[in-house]
């Protein structure tokens, strides 16, 4: 007899909220099998203990496995999961049962096939279904297993792409209706699954509905592996998912906050299966079915659900009040996709219509940088990742690696660097870009980040299947694309052949094989100005020309540039460097450029460029005369003569009153003389107080001027919000006690920098000044998760909440917070 049919469950998903089944384990573990049970006529001689192999029992007793599922049936489930939770060969290595896990896989979808359609013939108005289980695996391919070794893994992308793929074959072969890869700690192990997964419907000619379910592991809000929830969603919505959301490691109450966030980010359907609370000393799950009842079905009361069920500690009677509490709640409304480019690393880079330039550090590539090369080649790489820090501290947002040198192992080196990279939380927290023209390096690399990454680069010049067939793959490993100006013809130089180029790429990836707009990047080629050759003189208004044009065609990709491609010219002579890039950033923001590969510690001030070499750099960006290459190149060679830079725009700015030195210190990021600077002006101001408010925040309105209006970019910001902290940390000691007020007086205030930002300068300048106004303040530092700022207020009987951060995320987590 065939099943009843049934309406599709990604449709059903939009219709009222479903009801996911309970723990398999517990039930299990309830029966008191004994290893008898385990083995079965087929294992009986079989070399290892067996007992505990709860998947193994899909094959050895089939029939527990079927109560299980008619136990939750019977409460209420519309999906029950296959008992195959560590049915993956790398988990069925601890048995010796490697092999048998397609036998594993198949056999569990059967058994619950037959039990879904019974109940379903039963009462086909209410359809139930199975989800394929594919647990995370018991090896991590982000995290060490070794403390002293960073840089080892346990197991290889590759390795956990078969494994998944093996074990979704089985499932699929068996009749599941959905594949649900859960309780995901390490987001590179879920892309492997993403990846297999996809190679099995691409070599089957048909595929399934797939869901994710993450697991949040503390109260900071991050996976194990250390992503943030958005960081999460940011490196698996490549793949279009039918659902997601979180499971196991907290309760419900504990993961609401994080289920929110997903809940504003993600446009598809929101799964949440918690455990029965928090376990106690002894690791058992006291929460009963009412409590968890209630809080579960707050999340579909407040519309942040289209599916629940229970995960740890969870049984047939959690299950029914769970079902009872959903019952006639409509599901959540996914909203609509935002379109917004987005790139993760341990945190995300999301790059908003109303984004400043993102900065793209340029130092951690051999072919850009002598340092770094010297470093990776002499394998010094606790040198080579002390340059990616340096850069992100400079403000890059994003970390392009290259490891393209003749005398190294280009696929070994950047496997080792990423892998040692992914140990270092401050580095790791950025976007990746995986640059090499070498696609060996490049998959590499991909599958060596659990973030989402961009590839450096595609292009047409070894024609188009290659190009699709890169594009693809780059696809299905989460990362967005750099397509560069180059076809089977070579480089395109002028206007009209960068923008071709582009035209015929576009066409490829957004029209053909549908990739998102988002995250295709194009880099018309920056190309060296100034270098004595008339056909190089038109190189960099022909890119801001072709840029412009671009953006108003496809306003929804985004645009790159290697800016130091620009000055090779001038090699050795850095104020020609430095003003050539300043003043093609400004026109180049201007014509829409959306991020450039740069060295973050050295962009200089647009507006403090000398007023002669920012002519004379202006000419030849733009090429308004017919000799501005003749007279840069004049310019420059005085400069050489000279030994030295040539004189800033205040050359005496040292001569100046104290409170104009401390807002040019701040504005040109220089901290040398700031303690002085402070010290003389609190005595002619007469207060600490006094230098905060007075020529301090005049320096840095100056700055947020210079940055809203593109003439600044993040690492200069970043530079002078250093010298500002400097400034206040010297100045904090000196206030006195009675300078503080009476703090009773005025009330508690409770400072964080929001969850996803470290950035403190604001804050801390309003600690100080509320301090001294008489409030007692309570600073929670950076990176602060909602639970902890709710548990503050609370603890402190706080009677205000100040909340900060410096990037465009932060006021979307601000609005969530308040």
């Amino acid at each position: 007899m065939s099943a009843p049919a049934r309406p599709p469950l990604t449709e059903l998903l939009r219709r009222r909220i479903l009801v996911l089944d309970g723990a398999t384990g517990t039930l299990i573990q309830a029966r008191g099998l004994d290893e008898a049970d385990y083995r079965g006529e087929a294992f009986r001689d079989h070399p290892r203990e067996l007992r505990g192999n709860h998947d193994l029992l899909c094959l050895t007793r089939p029939d527990v496995v079927a109560e299980v599922h008619r136990r939750y049936l019977e409460a209420g489930a519309d999906l029950i999961e296959t008992n195959t939770f560590s049915a993956t060969r790398i988990s069925q290595a601890d048995y010796g049962l490697e092999d048998h896990c397609y036998a594993i896989n198949r056999a569990a979808a059967e058994i619950a096939r037959r039990e879904a359609d019974a109940w379903t013939a039963r009462d086909p108005e209410r359809p139930r279904y199975v989800a394929g289980s594919l647990g995370p695996t018991n090896r991590s391919a982000s995290l060490s297993p070794v403390v002293e070794d960073p840089g080892r893994r346990a197991v290889e992308f590759d390795q956990l792409a078969d494994a998944y793929e093996e074990a979704a074959r089985g499932l699929m072969d068996g009749g599941a209706d959905l594949l649900l890869i859960e309780t995901v700690f390490d987001t590179l192990n879920c892309k492997a699954a993403l990846y297999g997964i996809a190679r099995l419907f691409a070599a089957r000619g048909d595929s399934l509905p797939v869901a994710v379910s993450g697991t949040i592991t503390d109260a900071s809000g991050r996976t194990l592996s250390g992503q943030t929830v958005e960081a999460f969603w940011t490196s698996i919505h490549h793949f279009p998912l039918a659902a997601v959301g979180f499971n196991c490691a907290l309760g419900a109450a504990e993961l609401r906050p994080h289920l929110e966030e997903l809940a504003a980010l993600a446009p598809i359907p929101i799964l949440c299966y918690p455990n029965a609370g928090l376990p106690d000393e002894f690791g058992e799950y006291r929460q009963g079915p009412e409590e968890m009842a209630r809080l579960v079905g707050a999340f579909a009361a407040d519309g942040l659900v289209n599916l629940v069920g229970g995960c740890c500690g969870t049984t047939p009677e959690h299950v029914a009040a769970l079902a009872a509490a959903v019952a006639g709640r409509p599901p959540r409304t996914p909203p609509p996709p935002d379109g917004l480019p987005r790139f993760s690393g341990l945190e995300a880079c999301v790059v908003r219509p109303d984004s400043n330039l993102v900065n793209i550090g340029e130092r951690t590539n051999v072919t850009g940088s002598r340092r770094f090369a010297r470093l990776i080649l002499s394998g010094d790489y606790a040198g080579a990742l002390a340059v990616a820090r340096e850069q992100v501290e400079n403000g890059a947002q994003i970390l392009d690696v290259c490891m393209d040198e003749g005398m190294l192992d280009g696929v070994e080196a950047m496997r080792r660097f990423l892998r040692l990279l992914a140990a270092e939380p401050e580095i790791a927290r950025v976007p990746l870009m995986i640059d090499s023209s070498d696609w060996a390096v490049i998959v590499a690399g991909l599958k060596n980040a659990q973030g989402k990454c961009l590839v450096n680069s595609l292009s047409l010049k070894d024609g188009e299947e290659a190009f699709r067939r890169r594009a693809l793959e780059a696809r299905r490993l989460g990362a967005a694309v750099v397509v560069m100006a180059f076809d089977e013809q070579g480089q395109a130089d002028r206007a009209e052949r960068r923008l071709e180029i582009a035209e015929r790429a576009w066409r490829i990836l957004v029209e053909e094989l549908s990739f998102p707009p988002q995250d295709v990047v194009f880099d018309l080629n920056v190309l060296a100005v100034a270098t004595g050759i008339p056909e190089h003189d038109r190189y960099a208004l022909d890119f801001l020309q072709a840029l412009a044009e671009l953006k108003r065609r496809h306003p929804d990709c985004l645009a790159s540039g290697g800016i130091s491609n620009l000055s090779f010219a001038f090699r050795g002579l850095d104020a020609v460097r430095e003003a050539l890039h300043a003043v093609f950033l400004y026109h180049a923001v201007a014509a829409g450029l959306d991020l450039a590969i740069v060295n973050a510690g050295q962009l200089a001030v647009y507006d403090d460029l000398e007023p002669e070499l920012r002519e004379a750099a202006e000419d030849v960006v733009l090429a308004r005369r017919p000799d501005a290459a003749e007279r840069l190149t004049e310019l420059a060679g005085r400069l050489r003569a000279a030994g030295s830079r040539p004189p800033a725009a205040t050359p005496d700015w040292r001569r100046l009153p104290v409170t104009e030195r401390l807002v040019h210190a701040l504005v040109h990021g220089l901290d040398q003389h700031v303690e002085e600077d402070v010290a003389e002006a609190m005595a002619e101001l007469g207060s600490p107080l006094a230098v905060i408010e007075g020529p301090l925040m005049a320096g840095m309105d100056r700055v947020g001027e210079l940055f809203g209006s593109g003439r600044m970019f993040l690492p200069q910001v970043v530079k002078s919000a250093r010298v500002m902290k400097k400034a206040v940390a010297w100045l904090e000691p000196h206030f006195a006690a009675g300078d503080r007020g009476n703090a009773a007086a005025r009330g508690t205030i409770v400072l964080a920098t929001v969850k996803g930002d470290v950035h403190d300068i604001g804050k801390n300048i309003v600690g100080v000044v509320l301090g001294c106004n008489g409030y007692r303040v309570v600073d929670l530092g950076v990176m602060t998760p909602l639970p902890r700022i709710l548990a503050a207020l609370r603890e402190e009987r706080a009677d205000l909440l100040g909340l900060s951060g410096l990037i465009t995320p932060s006021l979307e987590e601000m609005r969530l917070v308040a």
